[in-house]
């Protein structure tokens, strides 16, 4: 690198790592970077940056983790071409980032896009696409800009769902993400969202606006407008917190004997991408055999996320009976061999 280059880098270096400064964006980036140091696997990071507030806060925070600590972090915006202006957007981003010394690669959705239920499709495709990404690219941690108010959000939408225990105290600080390999980071998730903002304004002084999210159409603009309310009657964020906790101890508990049922009552190939299930792995309890089967389906089917419960029971109802024999599910063949269960990609040609 030329010495006119690196004394401009330099001086952008410095001028990122004085805003750390400011009480507020300090404060909020001595919690992330312990988060961070806190997992000693954490070698190099990867980044998912929507363009909005959140995500360039969570910009800022990894690009200073990375000079005070010498990580290599890479940048990704998916450009969805679900509006006419996004790929404008990406670009404008990617400029403005640039000024920063943050280079961003911006992905882009191709083919057809949904005409029903966008924003969970959206949701899906744009992990799909940044996941495999980054897989590509070797890193194994992906940082995503989820706040404290997007957990109340959550919280509600799996609620009125009807979600179960795994599925109301599963939004944390850390998932393991697609096909085990890649570990889903939160480090804002105890972070407001007013903070976030004030914190992409001072830095960038500026951030995509995405007009869906005034759009009142989509459950989850409405599950906003609702959480005030729900503030006002004394379900505020230390509340909810407290009941996730809670969830979550519970939560821990059951985990621990579905990877013991796992470990005992099954058999995993890796060559062949195979596991082989005992008729022992379907006599425990319900919901262990539930979140066992669903722990393996995602690894096999190579998913992101589990497959439906509905979809789930059904399966498990007709595996009890004598008749099964074989079945497709997110991905998977799941088939009956003597007293055991064999579950295989569906792509793949059984020898």
């Amino acid at each position: 690198m030329k010495k006119k280059s690196l004394s401009a880098k330099q001086a952008i270096h410095k001028n990122l790592l004085n805003y750390l400064k400011n009480p507020i964006i300090g404060r909020i980036y001595r919690d992330f970077e312990n988060l961070l140091l806190s997992d000693n696997k954490v070698k190099s990071l990867a980044i998912a940056v929507s363009g909005g507030p959140d995500s360039l806060a969570l910009t800022y925070l990894a690009k200073c983790f990375s000079i005070l600590n010498n990580l290599k972090v890479n940048y990704y915006h998916l450009d969805h071409k679900l509006r006419k202006t996004s790929t404008k957007e990406a670009i404008k981003l990617k400029s403005v980032l640039k000024k920063f010394d943050i280079d961003c690669k911006i992905l882009v959705w191709k083919g057809k896009k949904p005409n029903s239920n966008i924003q969970s499709v959206a949701r899906k495709k744009r992990y799909f696409l940044i996941i495999n990404q980054i897989s590509k690219d070797k890193f194994n941690h992906l940082l995503i800009a989820h706040h404290l108010d997007d957990l109340y959000e959550n919280f509600l939408i799996r609620l009125l769902r009807g979600s179960g225990l795994k599925g109301l105290a599963s939004f944390n600080q850390v998932n393991t993400g697609y096909n085990n390999k890649v570990k889903i980071l939160r480090p804002l998730i105890n972070v407001n969202k007013k903070d976030l903002v004030f914190l992409a304004i001072k830095i960038f002084n500026f951030y995509i606006k995405d007009p869906s999210n005034e759009n009142v159409s989509f459950k989850r603009v409405r599950i906003r407008n609702l959480i005030n309310s729900l503030k006002n009657e004394g379900f505020d964020e230390k509340k909810l917190k407290l009941t996730i906790n809670n969830l979550s101890d519970s939560n821990f508990t059951i985990n621990h004997y579905v990877r013991q049922n796992i470990c005992l009552n099954s058999n995993y190939l890796k060559r062949k991408s195979t596991y082989i299930l005992s008729k022992e792995f379907f006599e425990q309890p319900h919901e262990i055999v539930f979140r066992s089967l669903s722990n393996i389906l995602k690894i096999i089917g190579k998913k992101y996320y589990d497959s439906r419960g509905k979809n789930l029971n059904q399966l498990l109802e007709k595996i009890k009976l004598k008749n099964f024999n074989k079945m497709t599910l997110s991905d998977c063949i799941i088939e009956k061999l003597n007293n055991s269960l064999v579950i295989y990609q569906e792509t793949r040609k059984k020898r």
